[in-house]
């Protein structure tokens, strides 16, 4: 081990002169020390530069190297790289994929083979894949001295797992041949002899552990629903973490289906040996349920899959009936009276945003008073916690939640001038706080007050949120807080949703903002409508930057980032890689970066900052655009409508239908749905490709997914079998 002290050369030193140099005031340390530094960074080189040499330690700049020493191509379809920032620097780790430079030897032995595709959909796109055979789906007249039972089945009605996995990458069932290509930038067809489909799922599987379960006492007190925020969701399998080959549906990041979690396996005589429950059903599987004080997990043979859609399902005594499709749970009438439910479950999402228990950096001062909350902790209420912290009145502070577990009481922070407080949640997990109305006189938001410096100093006093989701009423702001950071959280959109994941309260605000902060951070954070209540005579205008985030005002035409009853809120807007569903009413927008806006903006000083590839709606007003749409789609029309000569009907149709090509699609645009703000297959490529590093537009910039897309089809090409075609198919 190298050897990094400071005193490192002083300690060589004979005792004599040490002693010596004490006498004198340690000028011969001092001297050593300053030498001591540069060796250290010698030896901390030289130790990299044997590091360097294989390939699962080298630094990142060195894989290029050693890809090149094994024969490996880079692919640079998607782009040139970009100055050696941070994020530039993540690109290049998908660009050139470590683990494809570590398997391109064994992979190049195995080129031609059917395997190595699905190993190349995890090395280069970085995800869960399967790869299909589609001549074995074809139906063909079977020679009678080689029968093969198990192809060109024809499709029976009553088999209602086979209908289930139609056009799926678990098909059976038998198709007419199509001679169209799967490649084809039209109208691609799966079902050809030399097509080769390659299924890839771009969703991931985030988990909740050991939280309350959503008792839904409108329909029953028998009722409950996995998600906390009481809205359905699918549970999703919980993938095994050495998958086989092929891998099966254990393997990989699907939603759970009733049909799976209800199949048996038969023996030879026909007879039940085993469910599938036991496959998903448990502590440390995909889902599990306990209920009672201490906790008691509720045993596999007591459930029952049942569809719970209109909640008519009523299980025996003994019995516990489960939805996985919905996510739903209902027990015997009277059983679960006073008792709490407790679930542990795995939910789908495109990226590490908002509230969950996906692994983050923690951030805080170097000093600092740690106050932990949790079930087993010494404070199991946020309220008391809160209490100590204003007792101690400590300069710096974090309050941690231990646990993901639902905190239902009123939160009202006071920060005194000079004082930082983060309330977050640890590393691994996804604390709930649930506002309710309190007092029917008042609004019982989240509140965060500053008190006034009697120096009349300016607000010097920061408030964190970190890895917390807020529902049921939003935060409130104000008196003298000199910032804001919302981080790895989720304010829910119109403070909360029913099952259908439909918002509670469509037209209220999850940030109101009265004459505080003067600066707000957003990061990696889903959140409602923002609002901005500020004087304009006697305050600077607050400064708002988002980033990696989603504004969600829910309603077309509503107002994401505004104040109320003005034509635009007094402040200064900054957007960087992030999605808004909403119009934005503000003084400025001094910079908007690979975003996609869905409702109108409204800048009042259009001469301060620039928008840039972003989605601009038409009609807005904003400061100068550059590389924006539809506006390079409107150029090139009019353009090529000069230069033919097009009759200006015939170019106003054009715009139109130019206009409404490149208008952003999403798979839902509904909080609470696993592919929430997804960028649809049908999207425009000027959208899926059109920021200033040819990724997509929008809050899942940094997935980086048309590079990946690209690197896997030229792959492909590479590694599939003679005479094969290889596509790729998006299953999520």
């Amino acid at each position: 081990m190298t050897n990094t002290k400071a005193d490192r050369l002083y300690d060589l030193l004979p005792a004599v002169h040490r002693m010596r140099d004490a006498d004198r005031g340690y000028p011969l340390r001092a001297l050593l020390q300053v030498i001591s530094q540069q060796v250290n960074l010698l030896d901390a080189d030289i130790a990299q530069l044997y590091e360097n040499w294989f390939i699962e330690t080298c630094q990142d700049w060195v894989v290029p190297y050693i890809g090149a020493l094994v024969g490996y191509t880079e692919l640079l379809e998607t782009g040139e790289p970009a100055a050696q920032s941070s994020r530039a620097l993540t690109r290049e780790r998908i660009l050139i994929s470590r683990r494809e430079v570590a398997n391109t030897v064994r992979s190049r032995r195995r080129k031609g083979t059917f395997a190595v595709l699905e190993q190349l959909g995890a090395a280069v796109g970085g995800w869960p894949t399967r790869a299909v055979e589609f001549y074995r789906l074809l139906s063909f007249t079977q020679n009678i001295n080689y029968l093969q039972l198990d192809r060109g089945q024809t499709i029976d009605l009553r088999d209602g797992d086979a209908l289930e996995n139609l056009d799926g990458p678990f098909e059976e069932t038998a198709h007419n041949i199509d001679i169209r290509c799967i490649n084809a930038a039209h109208f691609p067809e799966r079902y050809n002899l030399p097509n080769v489909g390659l299924f890839a799922w771009r969703l991931k599987t985030y988990s909740v552990t050991q939280a309350p379960a959503y008792c839904l006492e409108e329909e029953s007190p028998n009722c409950f629903l996995f998600n906390p925020l009481g809205c359905d969701t699918p549970l999703y399998n919980r993938s095994r973490s050495n998958p086989a080959e092929p891998p099966g549906k254990l393997d990989l990041p699907i939603p759970i289906s009733r049909r799976d979690l209800q199949s048996f396996e038969t023996d030879e005589a026909g007879e039940a040996v085993s469910s599938g429950i036991p496959l998903y059903y448990g502590d440390g599987l995909s889902f599990a349920i306990w209920t009672g004080s201490p906790r008691k997990l509720i045993p596999a043979n007591s459930l029952v899959v049942a569809d719970l859609k209109d909640w008519t399902y009523r299980p025996l005594p003994d019995g516990v009936a489960v939805d996985p499709q919905l996510g739903r749970i209902a027990f015997p009438p009277g059983q679960t009276k006073r008792q709490k439910v407790w679930v542990s479950y795995n939910y789908g999402f495109g990226a590490d945003i908002g509230g969950g228990e996906y692994p983050r950096v923690l951030s805080q001062p170097s000093v600092y008073n740690l106050y932990l909350v949790g079930e087993n902790e010494v404070f199991t209420r946020i309220g008391a916690a809160l209490a100590q912290w204003q007792k101690d009145a400590p300069q710096n502070a974090v309050i941690e939640i231990t646990d993901s577990g639902t905190y239902v009481e009123p939160i009202n922070i006071s920060v005194k001038p000079g004082q930082t407080l983060q309330l977050r949640a640890a590393d691994g997990k996804r604390p709930i706080i649930r506002l309710l109305n309190w007092e029917t006189s008042l609004p019982d938001a989240l509140s965060v007050t500053g008190e006034p410096d009697q120096n009349h100093s300016e607000p010097s006093s920061w408030f964190t949120l970190d890895g917390i989701l807020v529902t049921g009423r939003g935060i409130e702001v104000q008196g003298e807080v000199a910032g804001l950071v919302i981080r790895h959280s989720t304010l829910v959109p119109g403070w909360g949703i029913d099952c259908g994941c439909e918002p509670d309260h469509p037209t209220e605000p999850s940030l109101e903002l009265d004459n505080a902060p003067n600066c707000v951070r957003i990061e990696h954070s889903i959140i409602g409508a923002i609002q901005v209540n500020r004087d304009e005579v006697t305050e600077d205008p607050c400064r708002i930057r988002i980033s990696d985030s989603i504004v969600d005002a829910i309603r077309s035409g509503a107002v994401a980032v505004g104040a109320p009853e003005k034509l635009c809120a007094y402040a200064i807007l900054q957007v960087r890689r992030s999605t808004v569903f909403g119009q934005v009413q503000v003084q400025a927008i001094e910079l908007g970066e690979n975003s996609i806006f869905m409702g109108l903006i409204r800048a009042c000083r259009r001469q301060l900052g620039c928008m840039r590839f972003c989605y601009v709606p038409l009609g807005s007003h904003t400061p100068r655009r550059y590389e924006c749409q539809p506006d390079l789609v409107q150029n090139a029309v009019l353009a090529v409508a000069k230069q033919d000569g097009l009759s200006s009907s015939q170019r106003d149709s054009q715009l139109l239908s130019e206009r409404l090509r490149v208008e952003p699609e999403f798979n839902s645009i509904r909080y609470g749905t696993p592919t929430y703000c997804q960028l649809a297959d049908t999207c425009a490529a000027e959208i899926t490709g059109g920021a200033d590093d040819q990724s997509e537009m929008g809050v899942f910039h940094d997935l980086y997914q048309p590079q990946r897309t690209a690197n896997l089809r030229l792959r492909l090409d590479e590694y599939t079998p003679a005479g094969m075609n290889a596509g790729i198919i998006f299953a999520s």
